[in-house]
């Protein structure tokens, strides 16, 4: 599917629209993510700021997309694990952007060459309007060559 179109659909998905998260680019590539979220009545916390969760949810699932498109087919890739620090309050708009490079997408290959399972971490910063950091997210992917079948039982 094409990045764009595939925005459109993700902007659509009520978890997203009632978290307030919004993705505002996805690169032809599949490489670069660009997602915010802005505080409304409706995702602000007791004390009037981003909700830690929706914090999270601004950089799921997207990794795990770009990695399967630019891998394509012969692939398994999963999330695996997630953290997240929490640094400022969110009081603004927040914003993210998600990047694969060419180098994280040739280890993968590499790393699974032989079937092996490559398990690598990216991190994933969420800042404000004012550019300041709000949360650091990390992300784990579980990646994997699908194992070819020959038709034999």
């Amino acid at each position: 599917m094409q990045a764009r179109w595939f925005r459109h659909l993700l902007n659509c998905y009520p978890p997203f629209i009632g978290a307030g998260i919004r993705v505002t680019y996805i690169a032809p590539d599949w490489r670069q993510v660009r997602v915010e979220m802005r505080l409304r009545w409706h995702n602000r916390n007791y004390v009037g700021t981003h909700f830690g969760g929706s914090l999270f949810a601004m950089t799921d699932p997207f990794l795990m997309l770009m990695a399967l498109q630019n891998l394509g087919p012969r692939y398994l890739v999963w999330d695996k694990a997630a953290e997240i620090e929490f640094i400022a309050p969110g009081r603004s708009r927040v914003t993210t952007e998600l990047a694969l490079t060419e180098d994280d997408l040739a280890l993968m290959r590499e790393r699974t060459r032989n079937g092996e399972k490559y398990l690598p971490w990216f991190s994933v910063d969420v800042r404000g309007e004012d550019g300041g950091l709000v949360a650091r997210v990390r992300r784990q992917l579980y990646v994997r060559r699908k194992r070819e079948h020959n038709g034999a039982r």
